[in-house]
């Protein structure tokens, strides 16, 4: 989980934004653990954008951290991000 947002830093466009906020996180399962040295893949869906306010966006994300060889994934989660323009 720490390494999300990293995985999501690297994985999107650079948004025109003056900052995002980490909201929280629904629905979140661990299906299987990371071995060390074994390499992890994040996968990002956007859900829904909502404008909250002028300026003011809230993401929701679903989000897979898949495990290199490994049929199950090491996590499923809903991700909510704040954006402020």
């Amino acid at each position: 989980m720490a390494m999300l947002a990293p995985f999501l830093e690297r994985g999107i466009p650079k948004l025109d934004v003056k900052m995002m906020v980490n909201y929280g996180f629904d629905k979140v399962r661990f299906l299987a653990p990371v071995k060390s040295g074994k390499r992890i893949r994040g996968h990002f869906k956007l859900q829904a954008l909502v404008e909250k306010r002028p300026g003011q966006w809230q993401a929701t994300l679903e989000v897979t951290v898949e495990i290199e060889g490994e049929e199950k994934p090491a996590l499923l989660a809903e991700w909510i991000i704040q954006l402020f323009a």
